[in-house]
């Protein structure tokens, strides 16, 4: 909460920016989750109390998962009443309102825009406060500052297989480590940057940072979700960078493997024996035929 009020203007109330944020934040996780989870409309209708497990862990699914991490209580951030009853409002707005009007409203494209815009600023502050707060606990340790940041901005993917779970969907092919989508591809090079920064082995201050970086993924999303487009900004350079460093998919491994299948193949499958000539046929009939008349 902090990093909201240090980057607001004079003469604004950090409290009434911050609420306005959370709220845009809200409506853009759950615009976001209505139009990607399939029978989520349904789910609300039949088992309500399930539906608005399932948001709240879209919303609180980050905190979650740190809390977790740095050995704290997984249900502190629930003590917030203000967000919890935000969430909530929003969420019955989304999946009750009356003809749909609410979600209308908020999945209307340009102002889409805007809350995709403003879930981003959200997404670098948390990464930004997950990197710091693991940095004031555990000084020198680069990995628990890099897990903390990265939970902290993609947890509502890193938990989508347990969501699926409570909704009684089981999909382990949409694995988020396995198919690494850009937000948690972004989240994840995010915090090694706030690491190296906290660490002081990156020359940048933490604000200048926190604005490049949000300029960076708001630009990113932003045209990634007027122009309906799902390619990373990131796989030209992972195109480049992975083969050199992690080899390809085509590599020696693969032939090698074929040409060992092959060989066992050939092993296990001796050639057919010489077929039998016409004296050796008549001999055996004359043979079968004796042996009958004896």
């Amino acid at each position: 909460k902090g990093h909201f009020q240090t980057s607001t203007g004079a003469g604004k109330n950090p409290q009434i920016l911050f609420f306005q944020i959370k709220i845009k934040n809200y409506c853009s996780i759950f615009t976001g989750y209505l139009m990607n989870e399939r029978g989520a409309v349904e789910m609300s209708r039949r088992s309500p109390f399930a539906s608005w497990l399932c948001a709240m862990l879209h919303c609180f699914g980050s905190y979650i998962l740190a809390d977790l991490l740095l050995g704290e209580s997984p249900i502190d951030y629930f003590s917030n009443n203000s967000s919890v009853i935000l969430a909530t409002a929003v969420w019955y707005l989304i999946f009750f309102c009356p003809m749909n009007l609410f979600y209308k409203c908020v999945s209307f494209l340009p102002m889409k825009l805007i809350f995709v815009a403003m879930k981003e600023v959200v997404r670098v502050r948390k990464i930004a406060a997950g990197v710091h707060h693991a940095h004031h606990r555990y000084h020198h340790g680069w990995f628990i500052m890099m897990a903390t940041g990265w939970v902290k901005g993609s947890g509502v993917a890193l938990m989508s297989n347990f969501e699926q779970l409570l909704r009684g969907v089981w999909k382990p092919e949409t694995n988020e480590i396995l198919r690494m989508s850009f937000p948690t591809k972004a989240s994840l090079y995010g915090t090694v940057l706030f690491t190296l920064q906290q660490t002081r082995w990156l020359p940048i201050s933490e604000a200048n940072l926190i604005f490049f970086f949000t300029m960076f993924m708001i630009v990113c999303k932003v045209f990634m979700t007027a122009t309906h487009s799902h390619a990373s900004p990131f796989a030209p350079v992972e195109s480049f960078i992975c083969p050199v460093f992690f080899g390809s998919v085509s590599s020696g491994h693969t032939s090698d493997h074929h040409d060992q299948h092959g060989a066992s193949h050939e092993v296990s499958h001796p050639p057919p024996p010489p077929a039998k000539s016409k004296e050796e046929l008549n001999e055996g009939t004359r043979k079968r035929k004796a042996k009958k008349a004896e």
